[in-house]
């Protein structure tokens, strides 16, 4: 039994290393791949990105009362859901 036991345990730690060793090689390939496909591809446009809170005002497919009963409900909920 003790000599089971012993050899469960050489196969246990054995297949860890396999997975670890595997599991290095990925991060490291992947890293490669990444630094080899950043060198070669075209840089990316700079995109302008607006926040939210300046928007331009522009027609909402919405309509306004669906709007307003949309903000009263969350609202309402958030003045019930408060912590």
């Amino acid at each position: 039994m003790n000599e089971l036991m012993s050899q469960a345990v050489e196969l246990m730690i054995a297949g860890m290393g396999f997975v670890f060793t595997f599991l290095i090689i990925l991060v490291f390939a992947t890293l490669l791949m990444s630094k080899v496909i950043a060198r070669y591809s075209d840089p990316e446009p700079a995109s302008t990105v607006r926040s939210s809170r300046h928007r331009t005002p522009t027609s909402s497919p919405v309509d306004p009362d669906v709007a307003e009963a949309i903000r009263q409900a969350i609202a309402q909920y958030r003045s019930r859901h408060k912590k």
